[in-house]
């Protein structure tokens, strides 16, 4: 459908640049004819006439021509440009006489010389032909040119899929492999209920992880509600150790997210903050807009990373493939307006934040 409609667009173009330029040849050389010929017994209207008629013979003849360039277009080079020079000059010599014709038919010869009128085949008729086919082949090289880019484009997003895609299937085993190390964990040592939680949980998890594509973006309360719902089996699993503490703007809600953007930052908080901890410890997650910016923290209280400060995903290349995987998916989607910052905190924790353009429904 797509391509039957670009083609419709090209002819409905072809017709439009002939129609005009066909006309406005009339009016020029009809606005000439009455700077030089003043109107006198309708002579003037008898010319105009004839203009308007040898307009369309030239408009049918030119038609004509483009069908016959398209028939040999893919020939070659010479063959295309052995055939123009010919094709124009049959086509200009039946102007030419076509409209003489038209001028010994309407108009007195005794009153204007017909050379002046429309002039001879070689000042007036064949530059024209050579013009008009000179411009259609420009238009068609620029059609042709656009038809490239457009498939380019369309390649260039089916790769960006594709890319999204691996990275996609590259989340969730990293994922599944944790969980269900911990159900084994839970099994072996009998927690039955904590077990049988977490295995619903993870369905309802992974229910939502394949009705989403990577390249989906949902409102940032729906991430919210998926990423309980990942903290939930966390939950099972960490019990009173695991605090939970939420910032949420409500202007910023219903933004636009990436879908599963946050859960790998938690994961990794999790792994490399909370679950060190004897203790346990506190995870906070927060949502602010920052001007036209949508801006994402999530902030644990273990370690921290020893050497940095604050440091973009540029700066800081982390080891884990969850938070790999979000710098990469990021790149896809905002190319380089987005920001991905760790950085210790104090008075000891790790923050992570990602700002992204604050867009929405």
């Amino acid at each position: 459908m797509r391509l039957a409609s670009l083609a419709r667009i090209r002819h409905n173009q072809f017709w439009l640049f002939q129609s005009l330029g066909w006309s406005a040849l009339v009016v020029v050389l009809s606005i000439l004819s009455l700077l030089f010929n003043p109107p006198t017994d309708g002579f003037w209207f008898a010319l105009a006439l004839v203009y308007a008629m040898s307009s369309i013979i030239a408009g049918a003849l030119t038609w004509g021509l483009r069908h016959i360039y398209r028939f040999v277009w893919d020939r070659g080079f010479i063959v295309r440009s052995l055939l123009a020079w010919l094709g124009s000059l049959v086509t200009a010599y039946l102007w030419w006489v076509a409209q003489n014709s038209l001028a010994s038919i309407f108009l007195d010869k005794e009153t204007i010389d017909e050379r002046v009128l429309f002039g001879d085949f070689f000042i007036f008729c064949l530059p024209l032909i050579l013009l008009w086919s000179g411009s259609y082949f420009i238009f068609k090289y620029n059609q042709l040119f656009q038809i490239e880019k457009e498939k380019g484009l369309r390649s260039e997003a089916l790769a960006n899929e594709a890319q999204l895609l691996m990275l996609r299937y590259q989340l969730n085993p990293h994922f599944l492999f944790n969980t269900l190390n911990a159900i084994s964990t839970l099994v072996l040592t009998k927690a039955v209920d904590p077990a049988n939680e977490m295995l619903t949980k993870l369905s309802k998890f992974l229910r939502y992880s394949l009705d989403h594509s990577p390249f989906d973006r949902v409102s940032l309360a729906h991430e919210i509600e998926t990423s309980q719902l990942y903290l939930d089996i966390e939950k099972v699993r960490f019990s009173e150790r695991l605090k939970l503490i939420f910032y949420v703007e409500d202007s910023v809600r219903e933004s636009l997210v990436p879908t599963m953007l946050l859960q790998p930052i938690i994961e990794n908080s999790i792994k490399h903050g909370i679950s060190k901890n004897e203790k346990g410890g506190t995870l906070r997650i927060n949502a602010v807009k920052d001007q036209d910016s949508l801006v994402l923290e999530v902030i644990d209280d273990g370690p921290g990373i020893l050497g940095i400060e604050e440091q973009s995903s540029d700066d800081f290349v982390p080891s884990g493939v969850g938070i790999s995987n979000i710098r990469n998916r990021l790149r896809e989607l905002y190319g380089n307006n987005y920001e991905l910052i760790f950085g210790n905190v104090v008075p000891r924790g790790l923050s992570v934040k990602v700002k992204i353009p604050n867009e929405s429904r």
